[in-house]
């Protein structure tokens, strides 16, 4: 989604159950592929707008709504920034943000915002944040 520049928002629910938010989403209960995750975000499509929410290795919902954060982000962070970074203001989840506007990753969590992530960064980011609520 990054190299077609894709806009994407992917919660990977952690120890806080993400239920109320699933519930303002579209059910899914489907097992996680690449291949799904990359049409639920064609621009255009009725689910693309919102946050994919996973439990485990199922996607819960797709066009979930997250409160956007209070905190004074830059003009050039959107909505989906926003609403990313409102979850993991209330919630433990890690959320995965893809600008449309230029294919940067970025990651949400504990109410922190890392941005411009290599795949390689991402897959570091994830493991270390894994590793860390593990203990």
């Amino acid at each position: 989604m990054s190299k077609t520049k894709t806009g994407a928002l992917i919660s990977l629910e952690q120890g806080h159950s993400l239920n109320d938010f699933i519930k303002t989403g579209t059910p899914m209960n489907s097992v996680v592929t690449s291949e799904l995750l990359c049409s639920i975000f064609v621009p255009g499509t009725p689910l693309h707008d919102g946050a994919v929410i996973l439990q485990g290795v199922k996607i819960a919902c797709a066009a979930a709504y997250f409160p956007p954060t209070t905190q004074d982000l830059p003009t050039m962070y959107g909505a989906r920034h926003r609403a990313a970074v409102g979850i993991s203001e209330i919630t433990d989840s890690i959320t995965i943000i893809v600008s449309e506007e230029t294919g940067n990753i970025s990651v949400a969590h504990r109410g922190r915002l890392s941005t411009r992530l290599s795949t390689t960064e991402l897959e570091h980011r994830l493991n270390a944040i894994a590793i860390t609520s593990a203990k």
